[in-house]
């Protein structure tokens, strides 16, 4: 082993130090702490992986009990039915009345005055295993006596909005953290070995992959989820959209990580490790995998709200996710005419988790992408 091998990896980590002796994790940590938009994605993405840990104990009610159909939020309130100032925070339930709608012709309901519901933290209220594991009955919020709370209301079958969206943020993240696993686990493999072997292999490769790009994806989705049958299954068929949305959305990653690998192995310390007879896995993975993890992680944040939406968008279609299952995107089949959406325009509830959890990823990732290479 020569002198020059032996301080290669002394020179490794002298680099991975900037001059105030922070390692490059750290030079990332306090570069993102400074960015206002990265910090407030990173505290979303945290409390969305609270809300899927902690549905059941966030719920306020069962997501699939049933109560008044259409329902209107419930507003928390401090006043007493006369107006008075009440320091106790409660709801007034809904409940159907002897008077039809004239247009119609269902039962108008209103608040019952009579029996205000009264509001506090960790109430018992409708059973649940914690994990699935741990039997449990308290609620982070709720009425004090048990009852359901509907603070975005209930839709066509009496159930929960916000319970059903809290439990929704389960699949619907699910699908999308897999999806991006599988599109980065694979594409990041196949854009470093194309970039890194070149010659015939590449330009096979990359051929491939242009065939990918090219398909049309939103009716090669509907063709491909319609072959499903009906009567499959749930899980059958959320596998089955799983494999094909990570079937079609790998090439673009693959696609990235080959330009980076180019650039990548042209630089000295890759043609020395080649000198000295380093095999080809050891380069790829040792050499070129920690230089484009960094644009890996930025094009995952940025990959989970494109699945998000793509989930939703089917799921609204029908194509995504089968009850008795919940995702966001199923919850919106109820908006599906414009007359449901000016007469209950509570059930567009999900569109809001939505549209933060879009957030919340675009603004962690563009506060990553300024931190790991802010020039």
């Amino acid at each position: 082993m020569t002198a020059e091998t032996r301080s290669a990896p002394k020179a490794d980590a002298a680099a991975a130090r900037n001059q105030h002796g922070e390692s490059y994790s750290a030079l990332v940590w306090r570069r993102l702490k400074h960015s206002v938009t990265g910090m407030l994605g990173l505290a979303l993405v945290c409390l969305l992986a609270i809300i899927v840990l902690f549905a059941e104990f966030l719920s306020p009610a069962d997501p699939k009990a049933t109560d008044v159909a259409f329902t209107p939020p419930q507003a928390i309130r401090f006043t007493d039915k006369d107006g008075n100032f009440a320091f106790t925070p409660r709801a007034y339930p809904v409940r159907e009345t002897a008077e039809l709608d004239p247009v119609t012709f269902q039962p108008v309901v209103g608040p019952d005055y009579d029996n205000p519901q009264y509001l506090g933290f960790f109430v018992k209220g409708a059973p649940y295993r914690l994990f699935g594991l741990i039997p449990a009955e308290r609620h982070f919020f709720g009425a004090v006596d048990g009852s359901p709370v509907h603070l975005l209301g209930t839709d066509k079958f009496g159930r929960d909005v916000l319970s059903r969206a809290l439990h929704g943020s389960r699949i619907s993240l699910m699908i999308a953290l897999i999806v991006v696993f599988v599109v980065t686990v694979v594409g990041t493999t196949v854009g470093m070995m194309s970039g890194y072997f070149g010659g015939r292999f590449d330009t096979w490769t990359q051929r491939f992959v242009e065939l990918v790009l090219a398909f049309p994806q939103l009716p090669l989705y509907l063709a491909l989820t319609s072959l499903i049958p009906v009567t499959a299954p749930t899980k059958v068929f959320l596998a089955f959209v799983i494999i094909v949305m990570s079937a079609l959305g790998w090439a673009q990653m693959s696609r990235e990580v080959r330009g980076k690998t180019l650039a990548l192995a042209r630089i000295d310390y890759v043609r020395a490790a080649m000198a000295i007879g380093a095999t080809d896995r050891r380069i790829l993975f040792q050499h070129i995998l920690p230089n484009v993890m960094s644009h890996v992680i930025v094009a995952v944040t940025l990959a989970i709200p494109s699945v998000v939406l793509l989930e939703s968008f089917l799921g609204f279609l029908g194509f995504a996710v089968k009850p008795p299952l919940i995702s966001w995107g199923l919850m919106l089949q109820d908006t599906a005419n414009y007359s449901v959406i000016g007469s209950y325009p509570w059930l567009l509830a999900p569109v809001g988790f939505v549209l933060v959890t879009v957030f919340a990823f675009n603004a962690l990732g563009d506060g990553l992408r300024d931190a790991i290479d802010p020039y």
